[in-house]
């Protein structure tokens, strides 16, 4: 549930930081009328955001900035590794610890330079200095096996297991034969160490000619994942033209790309062998046609009809999808003018929903149109 203190913080300190004319937008919604809230405008590229503990949101940009958003200043962070900015890669994903506040340590994954051409995911740790400026004792803990020479399917989103383990998920790199390729990290969920390394109890440890950080395979480009409510982790992830899918991730299962799919190739034919297999796991919901989905979350905030629901991104159709049931569906579509090209959706810890469009370069949050 929402810590109050930070929750109180972050209404008070935030309000303050609304640009100059900015209004909240009206956003109908079946649990009563909401406003989308502008804290931050003017973002480059936005990818991702996250929440420190004294009520400092941090945003990445695709090109390789770090913004801290602190009493209505928003000021770039200093410190960052060399990130490969080309097409869908870039600096992506953000992951501010539970511990934070014990050790002040930061994740992010980018687009790192491999070889003469080609880059893939990489995962980043560094410490935010005491006065929040800079990031300090910085290392690439952890990088994919081989990179590509496309810009494509870098997938990307970090999430913190219950036990302190880092679920990382990777893109097939558009290779899509490697999501079936247990040497290779393309297409997969990866489990690893807060220093990178494989943990015990990864399902391929110890398998010939298998890497031991995969934790599932067969993706094709999970660009949102997220733990529910009981702790269970679920990542939604790119299809083709159509098969965008809902998957609840359970270790050593096989998804399924290439060989299945609910979607087609974009020139309209067939993709592998039709929509099952045997030995593949079937999505828990998929869209058709694709909605392009990023962000995820589960929420347990401030809005009673929400509770448990899951909310997904869209960056194709400019809308945030509220899933509920079981098995989870989509039963809502919250859009107005500001959900455009939503890269990113979080529950904040004042209890609110939390959204990154990237086509307005705006950081917006969510409160009941009385107020919030």
């Amino acid at each position: 549930m929402p810590n109050k203190p930070l929750a109180a913080f972050l209404c008070t300190t935030l309000g303050a930081g609304l640009a100059a004319g900015a209004t909240a937008g009206p956003l109908e919604t079946e649990a009563g009328a909401m406003t989308a809230e502008p804290v931050v405008e003017g973002l480059q590229m936005p990818w991702a955001f996250g929440f420190l503990p004294d009520g400092t949101v941090l945003v990445t940009e695709k090109n390789g900035r770090l913004l801290a958003v602190r009493d209505g200043e928003r000021q770039e962070i200093g410190g960052l590794p060399k990130v490969r900015d080309e097409a869908q890669g870039g600096l992506l994903d953000l992951l501010v610890p539970r511990d934070f506040a014990e050790d002040r340590l930061l994740y992010m994954t980018y687009s790192k330079r491999q070889g003469f051409r080609g880059s893939g995911t990489a995962v980043y740790r560094a410490r935010l200095s005491e006065d929040g400026t800079r990031l300090e004792d910085g290392e690439t803990i952890f990088e994919i096996a081989r990179g590509s020479g496309g810009g494509y399917h870098f997938g990307s989103r970090l999430v913190e297991a219950p036990d302190g383990a880092l679920f990382v998920t990777i893109g097939d790199r558009g290779e899509g034969d490697l999501a079936q390729d247990l040497s290779m990290h393309n297409g997969s969920v990866l489990r690893i160490t807060p220093d990178g390394a494989a943990p015990e109890g990864n399902p391929f440890a110890g398998q010939d000619g298998a890497l031991a950080e995969i934790w599932s395979y067969g993706h094709r480009n999970p660009q949102g994942a997220a733990l529910d409510l009981n702790g269970d982790l679920w990542a939604v992830e790119h299809g083709a033209q159509g098969g965008d899918e809902v998957n609840r991730i359970e270790p050593g299962t096989n998804y399924g790309w290439p060989v299945i799919s609910y979607g087609k190739n974009y020139d309209g034919t067939p993709i592998g062998e039709g929509t099952e297999a045997e030995g593949m796991a079937q999505p828990v919901h998929y869209w058709d046609p694709s909605i392009a989905p990023s962000g995820m979350t589960f929420y347990d905030g401030s809005v009673e009809d929400w509770q448990g629901n899951a909310f997904i991104s869209s960056l194709k159709y400019n809308y945030i999808s509220r899933l509920a049931g079981e098995p989870l569906a989509e039963v809502e579509r919250l859009e107005n003018d500001d959900t455009i090209r939503v890269r990113d959706v979080r529950q904040g810890p004042d209890g609110a929903l939390w959204f990154l469009s990237e086509g307005n370069g705006t950081l917006y949050r969510v409160t009941a149109a009385t107020g919030g």
